[in-house]
């Protein structure tokens, strides 16, 4: 089996690293001066706005394409040893697979390709990893499916037991979770920060999400305005307010995690409750235009739960039994 990094081991560590296209002998630099670490046993996500150059990244730290500047240290590389790349980095990009008809075993087992010899014949060993990788992944009832048969999100999982039976210390991925529903976009965070601590593996991904990221990653490679990434803790770079500076949100409070709402009711509400019940019922009167206050409100709602069954009373005199009812009696009594 391939040789594995140590906890404390940075799988990758950039030094003055710049990388973009050259085309006629003209650079287009995408980053420059990157000294970026990318840690065992962690899942970093990367993220930036469209066509900033998050997949031109991806690509370099795979080897796929040339470096402008700088270099890359792998950590099994050193001047005694050359392990080849394809035994210390798994890629899955997003890339169409070309072969539907392939069965999805016969798609796992091409994680093994770098280590066979010319005789192309899986060892005993070889299988064992393979199989490890489908339990690991939990696609077992996938293996005699053909690619065309399988949903977006199962392919995806497969991809990741391809990439787990190469048998490497990093993974990179690039949007693994492009197009998929919420449930299968959960299913796939959980499982790379799984895997990450689990096999202590340094994990990668590119990825848009920026909610599931906040929630999953132990670290995060933001974008900056200046051709660099910023580095750190999603807490971190939430606080210090660099998501807001990169993406430039508009209507939406990253700090609460939700849309910046419009209290043009001109009516006040004093909630008092907690749990679930007490967020939710704040997100239905923010959403059509209460305000939330204790400051000499104009109603004061009071939520209960008796075994899953809620009720919300408003001031005290009127009980109803859904969301929809108080705010069918509170558009009624504004109206007044």
């Amino acid at each position: 089996m391939a040789q594995k990094a140590t906890d404390s081991l940075n799988a990758i560590s950039t030094n003055q690293l710049s990388i973009g296209y050259s085309t006629n002998n003209i650079e287009n630099a995408l980053f420059t001066n990157l000294n970026l670490s990318l840690p065992t046993g962690k899942l970093t996500c990367f993220m930036g706005p469209n066509g900033i150059g998050k997949s031109t990244l991806i690509r370099t730290l795979a080897g796929l394409q040339k470096p402008l500047a700088g270099e890359i240290k792998y950590s099994l590389n050193n001047d005694q040893k050359k392990t080849p790349l394809s035994r210390q980095i798994a890629l899955v990009l997003t890339d169409r697979i070309s072969m539907p008809n392939m069965r999805v075993y016969e798609l796992i087992s091409f994680g093994r390709y770098p280590y066979l010899d010319w005789n192309i014949k899986l060892s005993k060993v070889d299988t064992a990893i393979i199989q490890q990788a489908i339990e690991q992944v939990h696609v077992e009832t996938l293996v005699n499916k053909r690619l065309y048969e399988l949903s977006d999100g199962q392919l995806q999982m497969v991809m990741i037991a391809r990439a787990l039976a190469q048998d490497t210390y990093i993974i990179l991925l690039d949007e693994p979770t492009a197009h998929l529903d919420l449930n299968n976009r959960v299913e796939i965070m959980n499982l790379l920060r799984q895997l990450s601590r689990r096999l202590n593996k340094a994990i990668l991904v590119a990825t848009h999400e920026l909610d599931l990221a906040l929630q999953t990653a132990d670290e995060i490679w933001l974008t900056g305005r200046d051709k660099n990434i910023l580095t750190g803790i999603p807490e971190d770079l939430v606080l210090n307010n660099k998501f807001d500076e990169i993406f430039q949100f508009k209507g939406f409070d990253l700090k609460t995690g939700k849309i910046k709402q419009d209290a043009h009711q001109n009516i006040s509400i004093n909630l008092i409750g907690n749990g679930y019940e007490l967020r939710w019922t704040k997100n239905a009167l923010e959403r059509n235009g209460y305000l939330i206050s204790t400051d000499k409100p104009d109603f004061i709602i009071t939520i209960s739960n008796h075994e899953n069954t809620y009720t919300w009373q408003v001031n005290e005199h009127q009980s109803f039994s859904s969301l929809q009812d108080v705010l069918t009696h509170l558009a009624f009594k504004g109206k007044k």
